[in-house]
């Protein structure tokens, strides 16, 4: 299996709400990391070119880059947990990842040790 991956950055506001109590809204920095692969290269001896995946990645990140993710349509209401905002990411990044390749995981940071990874 190969794999590469790209970073990017949004910065965006948020407030979860746990056990029923709303967390006062508070900016983040937000840090994210794509992984993509296969199991075999391309005839160039990829497996997808690198500023492809890097546009592909900001074109999603461009959706919550400033933002108050509490209120952005982009998450169906939900929660707006690290969690949530990664699986969010991988499910935009996998309709313009071309095949073969295939998004692997999206690690999002939301602040310094504090990292959550959606794997597909």
């Amino acid at each position: 299996m190969f794999e590469v991956s790209v970073a990017g950055s949004f910065i965006a506001v948020h407030a979860v709400t746990i056990s029923g109590v709303d967390e006062t809204p508070h900016e983040h920095d937000w840090q994210v990391t794509a992984v993509v692969g296969n199991e075999m290269l391309d005839d160039d001896g990829l497996v997808v070119d690198f500023l492809q995946l890097e546009a592909s990645l900001q074109a999603v990140l461009a959706t919550l880059e400033g933002t108050d993710l509490n209120t952005n349509d982009v998450l169906n209401g939900m929660n707006p947990s690290t969690e949530i905002v990664a699986k969010y990411i991988a499910t935009e990044l996998i309709k313009r990842v071309p095949s073969p390749a295939r998004v692997l995981s999206i690690m999002l940071t939301e602040a310094p040790n504090c990292i959550a990874t959606y794997r597909l």
